[in-house]
């Protein structure tokens, strides 16, 4: 079943503990093109993975930050038994690279793996650049962080093919961080890591309230919060936005 338009709301409550240590609201929001989400799935265990590492760093200077691209780096954690356990790894961003496979976005599971804009990519590997983001149209999606620091998300479709069912995703990210890793195949390396997703949420539009505590960060650490939403039966994005927190 299609819609001609969607309207969705979502209210993510956050606890009074939160780091986003905006002093006023901020607007993240996207009509039009949609922007190229780029996921990263790496790990600290993985002696492939400092390459990938350093080549989403890079994107740091790339202008079209956050208009544009939108990164993000998952760190897995089925490689934590050779050795190193890496801290930066949850369980629920391995079983992320495991539902893109099952749902036939990327053929195997393995770091440093890339997938951009829902499909697995490997021009990595054969030392070529990020492609570029082939025009699509999406509807009007605006995130707001309001000084309670409460996230509110909103998305309008534009098109008559507007799915019914849609899931909003929301990662928050962290930048700047350090390893000196002691043990396991990257033994001696001092790493660092950028794009670093720390949490993620998911729910389905329309309205739904859930309350979500967010990581806590050092405060004096950049932040950056990205959204997109996924129809039911897709891994696409439908549309996408995101940016520096405050």
């Amino acid at each position: 079943m299609t819609h001609p338009s969607i309207y969705a709301g979502l209210i993510l409550m956050a606890s009074a503990a939160l780091p986003i240590s905006a002093s006023a609201s901020q607007l993240f929001e996207q009509s039009g093109d949609v922007p190229q989400l780029i996921e990263l799935y790496t790990s600290e265990g993985c002696s492939s993975c400092p390459p990938a590492d350093r080549n989403l760093s890079t994107l740091l200077k790339d202008p079209e930050l956050w208009t544009k691209r939108l990164p993000v780096a998952f760190h897995v954690d089925y490689w934590d038994y050779i050795g190193w356990k890496d801290t930066y790894a949850q369980p629920l961003f391995t079983e992320r690279q495991y539902r893109l496979k099952k749902a036939g976005a990327i053929n195997s599971i393995y770091t440093p793996g890339w997938v951009v804009d829902g499909k697995e990519w490997r021009g990595f590997f054969l030392g070529q650049d990020l492609p570029t983001a082939p025009a699509r149209k999406g509807g009007h999606l605006s995130v707001n962080v309001n000084d309670n620091q409460q996230v509110s998300i909103n998305y309008k479709g534009d098109s008559n093919s507007a799915p019914a069912d849609v899931t909003a995703h929301l990662v928050l990210m962290t930048f700047d961080q350090r390893s000196q890793v002691t043990s396991g195949e990257n033994k001696g390396k001092n790493m660092l890591h950028n794009f670093v997703a720390v949490q993620k949420e998911q729910v389905q539009l329309p309205a739904q309230s859930v309350n979500i505590p967010l990581s806590k960060l050092d405060i004096s650490q950049r932040q950056a919060l990205v959204v997109w939403l996924t129809a039911a039966d897709s891994s696409q994005p439908l549309q996408a936005t995101g940016g520096w927190l405050k």
